[in-house]
């Protein structure tokens, strides 16, 4: 049934049509800003071999589009809740693709980095306003919506990785940036035509039964001001570095056991192992974020990570002490992977159960930056190991430990914690 206004400002039920339409254009505007950050490693090898500039020097870009698109989605959530979607999600299409255009024609390393913190600017709203509208259309099943929306930025760039790759070889990485930048940002401004957020009394769906949800929204300065979001906080860090520590070191791991070139058969495919594992990386990155988010519109969102996050440490574990073997190199690395990537369809959704719907993308932009400070933890691994005599066995149990530690924190701190704030008036 077509949605009908009824009052000024005010909407009868929005029809799943609607709401799912609304999902699928933010799932869209996301995957075309996935090879940002997922496509950046194409480019790098090519623009040293002309620029000469050093690959660590160049890598700096890529720091500074991650900084860019997490720590000011804050900012750019109030912007979202305050102006709409759709303004802000067309300015930053316009946005993302001055940032590639840029790069194509980068003779500086201070250009690449200007248009790594246009670029970071740009995914960051468009990040926040398909996760931010996602949660406001779906209080029903929060989480399998922001999984769905999440995982358009996970494992979007999979689409376009072999078309870029090709154009690079055939046409240099200048016309790659450009042309793909240009195609890139003109989605995004189609489909941000399409964007709105519900209007009050639109969306009134019940919370999914294993999910109890805020009867108030709560500002951002309230949210601040309690325990719980820090909590979430800190368990996002400790999950996204104990990841992050894992996943960023798998290829100096294969190298150093040497099985990097060894060839593994899986159903029939036989790829080396070390791009077996990157190749399952895209695959179990992309699906784990609406699996878990389903799971946890069933069975509850603390449920969900503690069982999420426990397989991830005990997944790290097991890794360590099977890396030899590359078969099970390959198995292990797709396990912490899965069970990895659903950290941005959880914290979300739990985020707006606990705060309401009214700042959903300012809430969850707060808390989202949380990714840049895992971001900026990461590189400690690199002194860990060699401050232990090259070795990667202490690397990788703090990495466990701080998942399990986070697993058992969702159940005994974070659960009571959000419980008390829900009984309040």
């Amino acid at each position: 049934m077509p949605t009908t206004v009824t009052s000024i400002g005010t909407r009868a039920g929005a029809s799943e049509a609607t709401r799912w339409g609304q999902l699928i254009f933010g799932i869209i505007c996301m995957v075309m800003i996935a090879n940002l950050q997922y496509g950046w490693t194409l480019f790098v090898n090519p623009i040293d071999q002309k620029h000469h500039w050093g690959r660590a020097a160049i890598q700096v870009a890529f720091t500074i589009f991650v900084l860019t698109e997490t720590w000011l989605v804050p900012l750019e959530g109030y912007l979202i809740d305050k102006f709409g979607p759709r303004v802000m999600v067309g300015g930053s299409g316009v946005l993302v693709a001055i940032a590639w255009v840029m790069n194509s024609f980068a003779t500086s390393l201070g250009m690449l980095y200007l248009g790594a913190a246009i670029g970071g600017i740009g995914a960051g709203v468009i990040y926040g306003a398909s996760v931010g509208n996602a949660l406001k259309w779906f209080p029903d099943r929060r989480g399998l919506a922001t999984g769905l929306t999440a995982a358009g930025f996970g494992a979007g760039s999979a689409l376009t990785v072999v078309p870029i790759a090709g154009m690079i070889a055939s046409s240099g990485y200048e016309a790659a940036f450009l042309w793909f930048g240009l195609g890139q940002g003109l989605i995004v401004i189609l489909f941000s035509l399409f964007l709105r957020a519900p209007a009050a009394g639109e969306v009134t769906a019940p919370a999914a039964p294993a999910v109890q949800q805020s009867r108030r929204d709560y500002g951002p300065a309230e949210v601040l001001a309690t325990p719980a979001f820090w909590v979430m906080y800190v368990m996002f860090i400790m999950v996204g570095t104990g990841g992050l520590m894992a996943t960023a070191q798998l290829a100096p791991i294969a190298k150093d056991f040497q099985i990097d070139a060894v060839p593994v058969s899986i159903l029939g495919l036989t790829l080396p192992a070390l791009t077996f594992a990157l190749s399952i990386d895209r695959v179990l990155n992309g699906f784990t974020r609406p699996f878990f988010g389903w799971v946890s519109d069933q069975i509850g969102r603390e449920n969900t990570m503690f069982i999420a996050f426990l397989l991830e440490g005990i997944g790290i574990y097991a890794l360590l002490q099977f890396a030899s073997n590359p078969f099970l190199f390959v198995i292990l690395s797709g396990l912490v992977f899965f069970a990895w990537g659903e950290i941005y369809s959880l914290f979300p959704a739990t985020c707006t159960d606990l705060y309401g719907r009214k700042f959903a993308t300012t809430n969850y932009g707060m808390l989202y930056t949380a990714k840049g400070t895992a971001a900026l933890l990461v590189p400690l691994s690199n002194l860990l190991y060699d401050a232990t005599g090259k070795s990667w066995s202490a690397v990788f149990i703090v990495a466990a430990i701080l998942n399990i530690v986070a697993a058992v924190m969702a159940i005994t701190v974070l659960r009571p914690l959000r419980i008390r704030q829900m009984a309040k008036p």
